[in-house]
């Protein structure tokens, strides 16, 4: 109902916003840890993911500095590299604050796909992806024993070597694939999965799509990749008929964003990426995901609303 030009007027001000609230989780009494990370808020006996509002917020601001004709969006640095190392900030702050890698490879992606569509000069993101290419090259030369110790370098061990560590690092991914295994064509049964109770961790979570394939089957997953399909695809012919381009934009943001969010998620309980904790959009548990995720729907509908046709 609420006119999505509303935002434009405060992008800059959602943009600071955005950064702001991911340093709510240091406040004591109010960030809470869990499994060794902080990435939740408790308000009024609400917990809050911060990153989630953040995700939408950068949207919202990026969709406003690409449609605002102030900006020098033709340049070098007014077109590429500011909004660069404006969505460097809050990926750093989510990997140093949060230790939320995942957060920030979605963002990462979301924002690079706005910069694309915004009509960043493809010269200067050419230029651009070379030079993160080398940085890239040069810190894994340099800092390759910091990079590839800890955590993270144990489950890129465990997606080379799942079948090895099923009773380690793997055990997730594993108890996963046993899960869509035998699921079969047609699934046990809506209900019915076995692998649910206390075999497979964050089952409700990061590891749905595994229950999914256990209780409806090959059909079911299929099913369920159609309607995410179609919910891309209307995303996308909203973005084209919008009648400005601050529509466009924020509407191939949201839809970037639940198609990303879906890929990664899909891909991790396949194992065809290393584990990392993503959620499915409107599937998975978790309050704040489920209304940030259904508010960026409501601006996809009020943009459709008012768009052009074609």
């Amino acid at each position: 109902k609420i006119n999505y030009k509303i935002y434009k007027k405060f992008y800059k001000i959602i943009y600071i916003f955005s950064i702001a609230i991911l340093f709510t989780v240091l406040i004591p009494k109010i960030g809470i840890e869990n499994n060794g990370a902080r990435r939740w808020i408790s308000i009024l006996g609400f917990q809050i993911q911060p990153s989630e509002i953040t995700k939408i917020g950068l949207i919202i601001a990026y969709a406003g500095y690409y449609s605002d004709s102030k900006n020098k969006l033709n340049t070098l640095w007014g077109g590429c590299i500011k909004p660069l190392i404006g969505v460097a900030i809050p990926v750093l702050i989510l990997l140093v604050v949060q230790n939320h890698l995942s957060a920030g490879l979605v963002i990462s992606f979301v924002m690079c796909m706005i910069i694309i569509m915004g009509g960043c000069p493809l010269k200067y993101i050419m230029g651009t992806v070379c030079a993160a290419v080398c940085a890239a090259v040069g810190a894994l030369i340099f800092f390759r024993d910091k990079i590839t110790s800890g955590f993270r370098s144990d489950r890129i061990d465990a997606w080379l070597h799942i079948w090895e560590n099923t009773s380690g690092t793997a055990y997730q991914t594993s108890q996963g694939l046993y899960a869509i295994g035998s699921g079969g064509l047609f699934g046990v049964g809506l209900g019915e999965s076995k692998q649910k109770y206390l075999y497979i961790p964050e089952a409700h979570n990061d590891f749905i799509f595994a229950i999914l394939a256990e209780e409806l089957g090959f059909v079911g997953c299929v099913a369920v990749l159609i309607l995410f399909s179609i919910l891309v695809i209307r995303g996308v012919l909203i973005a084209m008929r919008a009648e400005d381009n601050f529509g466009s934009l924020v509407a191939v943001g949201i839809t970037a964003l639940i198609a990303i969010q879906a890929i990664l998620n899909i891909a991790v309980v396949t194992n065809t990426i290393p584990n990392t904790g993503i959620s499915l959009p409107f599937l998975s548990y978790g309050g704040s995901s489920l209304m940030i995720l259904l508010g960026c729907i409501g601006i996809l509908l009020n943009i459709s609303k008012s768009a052009k046709k074609i």
